[in-house]
């Protein structure tokens, strides 16, 4: 009787433990990190109000409110790092990727500003102002 009740405790435990050991497993594999070439190309940044409806944007879609912001290979930013840096307050210098999204960073590596991945080409930042950078590839 002991005998029976200390396997179905041991059994109990086991099970636990690989539950837990395969939700690791699944979690580690729909947080993928990318390679910063999948990343690497042009980029447009719009600069808008949450929650704003895109029919509305797109009626005020004008220079001071998008730019195009090159992420290089060699995760620095190229052209438009100026119009962007403008929106952050603070110079960005490079960009690495993220499992959820990709960051830009600032003179000293450290992360300035996190995008977060709404879908596979589309970024989304919060500003502290209440303003959002929304971040699109542009296809060639």
């Amino acid at each position: 009787m002991i005998r029976s009740a200390f396997t179905c405790t041991t059994t109990a435990w086991l099970m636990a433990a690989l539950m837990m050991i395969s939700g690791e497993t699944t979690m580690a594999s729909s947080l993928r990190l990318e390679e910063p070439s999948v990343f690497a190309g042009r980029w447009l940044a719009t600069l808008n109000v949450r929650n704003e409806a895109p029919e509305t944007q797109a009626l005020q879609d004008k220079p001071s409110n998008t730019c195009t912001i090159e992420l290089k290979s060699n995760q620095t930013l190229g052209e438009g790092s100026d119009c962007l840096g403008a929106w952050l307050e603070e110079a960005p210098i490079g960009w690495f990727p993220d499992p959820d999204g990709i960051s830009i960073t600032g003179k000293e590596g450290s992360r300035i500003q996190f995008f977060s991945r709404q879908r596979d080409g589309l970024y989304l930042a919060n500003l502290k102002s209440g303003l959002n950078i929304k971040l699109e590839r542009v296809t060639p």
